[in-house]
């Protein structure tokens, strides 16, 4: 398997406190690495550090190409909280089209491939009825899809999601799965969330992130993995359309 990512030793510090300590871990082409963990146990500080918006106290990231060292590859980031000026007069359509901006010449229009790529995106994420509308008039779940198609737009090499199902509404969950596992296809993921019983038909790898990181190879964990390694409740079922998988048997007497 290619690496892209390649984390050693890495610690980052709040306030004299370490938010997360001497983390080792690799995502790989075409990974889907599911990240759980308590509130404040630092999942979102590990996406920082990945993403070069939090400077570690030690340790390093690097990513890699065929094998060797290289720039930062190109990422797309779905925040858990996006902070948006809701009177800034933006439409879907724009917002969605602006993660395209860097790959068309400055000052020329969009060409009519990438026209058609918006349309078709915006068509998938079920946001056609409201491509003219204005940002500030959507509903939260539908702010998170417009989003998120902005974040996938560019059919970025690693896909980074921090809790993309907050705001999303239940109708649209189990097609967010769905699509997830299409671009899979073609762009490593890394989706942070506190549900494990959705997360874990989706997802080829699980960390769980507690200050400290546990690594474990494949989604088929079993709930003395949980128990051992977590250290704090978690929620296992899904319900109505969401995909669900039963954990492994395991023997409750060791």
């Amino acid at each position: 398997m290619e690496k892209l990512i390649e984390i050693k030793n890495l610690t980052v510090v709040y306030d004299a406190k370490p938010a997360i300590k001497n983390i080792n871990l690799n995502v790989w082409k075409n990974d889907f690495l599911g990240i759980i963990g308590p509130n404040g146990g630092g999942k979102t500080t590990l996406l920082k550090a990945i993403l070069g918006l939090q400077k570690p106290l030690s340790g390093t990231i690097t990513f890699l190409n065929n094998g060797k060292s290289a720039s930062s590859p190109k990422i797309g980031y779905l925040p858990q909280i996006t902070p948006l000026d809701k009177r800034f007069p933006i439409s879907v359509r724009e917002v969605i089209a602006s993660g395209l901006a860097g790959e068309k010449p400055r000052y020329r229009n969009f060409t009519l491939t990438q026209k058609a790529q918006i349309r078709e995106l915006t068509h998938q994420m079920g946001l056609e009825p409201l491509a003219g509308r204005a940002i500030g008039e959507l509903s939260g779940g539908q702010i998170q899809r417009v989003l998120l198609s902005r974040a996938i737009i560019s059919k970025p090499q690693i896909l980074i999601l921090d809790e993309p199902n907050t705001y999303v509404d239940k109708k649209f969950e189990s097609h967010l799965y769905e699509l997830l596992g299409t671009i899979n296809r073609e762009t490593a993921i890394i989706l942070v969330s506190h549900d494990v019983g959705a997360l874990l038909p989706l997802v080829k790898n699980i960390a769980c992130v507690n200050e400290t990181l546990h690594y474990h190879q494949g989604s088929d964990i079993s709930g003395d993995w949980l128990n051992e390694v977590c250290t704090y409740p978690v929620e296992l079922v899904g319900h109505g359309d969401l995909p669900h998988r039963t954990l492994k048997k395991h023997d409750s007497r060791k």
